[in-house]
C-alpha cells in the first residue's frame, strides 16, 4: 500500500540536529525500503481549472501560510497502521503541527 503524506508548518525549527534526526529517520526509512520520494514544495503554487474547453491558470499562494502545504514522503507500507506510525515517527521528530495521510489508490 502506498500513502502520501503532506506536512506543512511545523513547531521545530530548523537546526543541525533537525536536520540530523530527520536525515537518519530517511536513512532509515529508505534501507527498509519504506520510503519511495520525499521533498520540499516551493511555496505558493499554481492552480490549473478546467471547466469544459477553457482553462485557467492561476498564480497562488491560495490559502493562508499556516495552512500551506510545504513538503511530502511518499511511503510503500504494508498497512494502513504502519503508515500511521510512520506518519507518528515523523511528528515527533518535527514537532507541533498537522500532517495530512491519503492513501495511493492504484498499482
Amino acid at each position: 500500500m502506498r500513502y502520501l503524506m503532506t506536512t506543512g508548518q511545523n513547531s521545530r525549527q530548523a537546526d543541525e540536529a533537525l536536520f540530523a534526526e530527520m536525515g537518519a529517520f530517511i536513512e532509515e526509512m529508505t534501507a527498509a525500503g519504506i520510503l519511495i520520494a520525499t521533498g520540499g514544495l516551493e511555496p505558493g503554487g499554481v492552480k490549473v481549472t478546467s471547466v469544459g474547453d477553457e482553462i485557467t491558470v492561476t498564480d497562488g499562494p491560495f490559502v493562508e501560510a499556516k495552512e500551506e502545504i510545504l513538503g511530502f514522503a511518499l511511503v510503500e507500507v504494508s498497512s494502513h497502521e504502519e503508515a500511521l506510525e510512520v506518519s507518528r515517527r515523523f511528528r515527533r521528530i518535527v514537532g507541533d503541527g498537522d500532517s495530512v495521510l491519503h492513501r495511493v489508490m492504484g498499482p
